[in-house]
């Protein structure tokens, strides 16, 4: 029997912290918010970052399942890309206080995500990827990336390096968002178990926006506001799937909602306080507590059905039943 490893869906829990944490650091100058409060939550998520990468390390030590078999499944297999994606968050915040270990935890993070990349996008120009695997989670390898590589970049003054990641990122952003958009519409609906993955499809324009800002300064012209515009739309589509989102069960799959929401406040909140609008703090303040609310109780709902499964499997293996692999 094989032994399989940890789902790489959990990543998605680091990438919703280090979203909640960027949206506590793009949400301190208006608040004028101590510097060590958004601090704690980048804490938080390194931590978390950390803990998963060990955890899938160890259980992958002890898995028969080979982990580029893992890497090549057509479901799982894009979302490892979530591994460098969240370094790049963790290098750009390091470097505001240790600048040199900071860009090199950016750099390498870029280079194990271009190499991931290209693999990954050698393997679908194979021709055995059927249209039905395609989910939410293929923007990751690159458009995530991409994006998030530009404005983690900039964050170290590699600029250049960062506007080649802005390109990969846009590029990518429109080709994978056509393929997805195509499968979802032309195909039977996504499993329940990747119908979160949906939420992702909002993520590009407020990270793209980011980026921008990043790049080409806080005066960068109408490109955030068309990045506005596109991300209004966006929101309003997952607002329309809500419906289908409270049908789901829960499942650590609904971490898919958190870093798309963080990273269109994070954008939100950089743009209010450039343009100096009225009311912004009032804004910002009720978004930022809504958004660390809603990561809130998908801890302690994670935290309770991780530990109802391990009650499952003592009570299981108490009466000698089959085990219950807890995942």
């Amino acid at each position: 029997m094989t032994s399989p490893r940890i789902p790489l869906n959990t990543f998605a829990i680091g990438f919703g912290l280090a979203g909640l944490a960027e949206a506590w650091s793009a949400a301190a100058p208006t608040l004028a918010l101590p510097g060590w409060l958004p601090q704690v939550f980048w804490s938080i998520a390194a931590v978390a970052w950390l803990w998963l990468l060990t955890a899938h390390l160890v259980r992958g030590l002890r898995a028969t399942q080979r982990l580029r078999d893992q890497l090549r499944h057509p479901a799982q297999g894009p979302l490892a890309a979530l591994v460098p994606v969240i370094a790049l968050l963790l290098g750009a915040d390091l470097s505001r206080y240790a600048f040199t270990a900071g860009r090199i935890v950016v750099v390498v993070a870029l280079v194990a995500a271009a190499l991931f990349a290209g693999w990954l996008i050698g393997t679908w120009l194979q021709g055995d990827l059927e249209l039905e695997a395609v989910h939410g989670g293929y923007l990751l390898p690159t458009v995530a990336a991409g994006l998030v590589g530009a404005d983690a970049a900039a964050a170290v003054d590699l600029r250049l390096v960062g506007w080649a990641a802005f390109g990969v990122g846009v590029f990518f952003w429109v080709m994978m968002t056509t393929l997805i958009v195509l499968r979802i519409i032309v195909r039977p609906a996504l499993p329940d178990a990747l119908t979160p993955t949906l939420a992702i499809l909002l993520a590009p324009p407020p990270v793209a926006g980011l980026a921008w800002f990043a790049l080409a300064g806080p005066s960068a012209g109408a490109a955030p506001a068309a990045l506005a515009g596109l991300g209004v739309v966006l929101a309003l589509t997952q607002v329309a799937l809500l419906p289908r989102y409270r049908r789901l069960t829960f499942s650590l799959g609904f971490w898919s909602f958190t870093f798309p929401a963080a990273a269109a406040a994070a954008f939100t909140f950089e743009w209010l306080e450039i343009e100096t609008a009225p009311g912004r703090q009032a804004i910002t303040a009720v978004l930022l507590i809504a958004l660390t609310a809603f990561v809130g109780v998908l801890a302690v709902r994670s935290i309770q059905a991780r530990t109802t499964a391990l009650r499952t499997l003592t009570a299981a293996n108490e009466k000698d039943a089959v085990p219950v692999v807890v995942r």
